[in-house]
């Protein structure tokens, strides 16, 4: 699965979603992009993104993207608050399909 981390999560969290292809939105270059055109570019790569914007799905037309969409509900967007999600996450990876949103909460 080919994975991108949101800029609005720490950037080692990519290490916790072992046995994927991760790259974090600054890695890509892609850092400061709006959402849309982020998404536009992220499907062309990647199977799914994961980010902590809780509104996304009420900001952005997810349908018309290929890629799903992981969301991380936590107090703060701190690794340590962040890491007991990944356990989810890593579940949520091996049957997502394009098009979703998950939501995965503390």
């Amino acid at each position: 699965m080919h994975v991108l981390i949101d800029e609005c999560l720490p950037k080692k969290l990519k290490h916790e979603l072992t046995g994927h292809n991760v790259f974090t939105v600054q890695e890509k270059g892609w850092a400061g992009m709006k959402n849309g055109e982020l998404l536009h570019r992220a499907e062309n790569e990647f199977n799914v993104w994961v980010t902590a914007d809780q509104n996304i799905e009420y900001q952005q037309n997810l349908k018309k993207f290929s890629i799903a969409v992981v969301v991380l509900v936590a107090p703060r967007n701190e690794l340590e608050a962040l890491l007991p999600l990944m356990p989810q996450v890593q579940e949520v990876l091996r049957t997502i399909q394009p098009h979703q949103i998950v939501y995965i909460p503390s």
